[in-house]
């Protein structure tokens, strides 16, 4: 039976909720709709430094075959999987905890930057198919969301073979943008997508080779 870990994230920037962190436990609570999956979810402060404790606590506390974190992008159109992580915190503004870090090594020593392990033009096909606006994505920022990303790839290409996992981000909720002046998706729409990229990514297939992407 696989084991699949969601990590989504707690509110941060003056934001009432994280509709990442939501949608992960709304998943968890309905289910893939398969059976022999075993889902988990944990919810990750936006913290630099910490959210990889809490990560890598629920990874070892599980021993996941994939994991699939998911983060806000306030202001993107689709739901986002991200093909590339960069060795770099750059903040420009401050996370939970009051940090801003500038120009800093997510890792030090570490590649400059890690592809995704997910399928991910495979992942957009399917979401697209279920009716969920999605787009590659070239750049998951220099925010805490990148620095997870980056720390879970570099866990998954030195200790832990084998391992498959990426990050996709979400946008905003409808109840975050109710004056309709941003982009915004429905809470449902978002778990719909977050499941389609789970089970894309369950799958053994390759993925597509196509024109697609986006940089934001």
């Amino acid at each position: 039976m696989p084991t699949v870990l969601l990590a989504g994230f707690e509110p941060f920037g003056g934001d009432p909720a994280n509709p990442s962190g939501d949608a992960v436990t709304r998943l968890v609570e309905l289910g893939l709709g398969i059976a022999d999956v075993a889902l988990h979810p944990v919810v990750l402060p936006c913290v630099f430094g910490r959210s990889v404790e809490v990560l890598t606590a629920a990874i070892d506390a599980t021993q996941p075959d994939l994991v699939v974190a998911a983060g806000l992008a306030g202001g993107r159109i689709a739901i986002t999987p991200e093909r590339v992580a960069v060795n770099v915190d750059d903040a420009r503004i401050a996370d939970n905890a009051g940090q801003t870090p500038v120009d800093a090594p997510v890792v030090p020593g570490g590649p400059a930057a890690y592809y995704t392990g997910l399928p991910v033009k495979r992942c957009v096909a399917r979401l697209r198919a279920a009716g969920v606006p999605a787009l590659v994505s070239q750049t998951a920022g220099t925010f805490v969301c990148n620095h997870v990303f980056y720390a879970l790839i570099h866990l998954a290409a030195t200790t832990r073979p084998g391992l498959r996992a990426g990050f996709v981000h979400v946008p905003w909720a409808h109840e975050q943008a109710l004056d309709g002046s941003v982009p915004s998706m429905a809470p449902d729409t978002i778990v719909i997508g977050l499941r389609e990229i789970v089970l894309a990514s369950l799958s053994d297939e390759p993925d597509l080779v196509e024109t697609g992407g986006a940089v934001f």
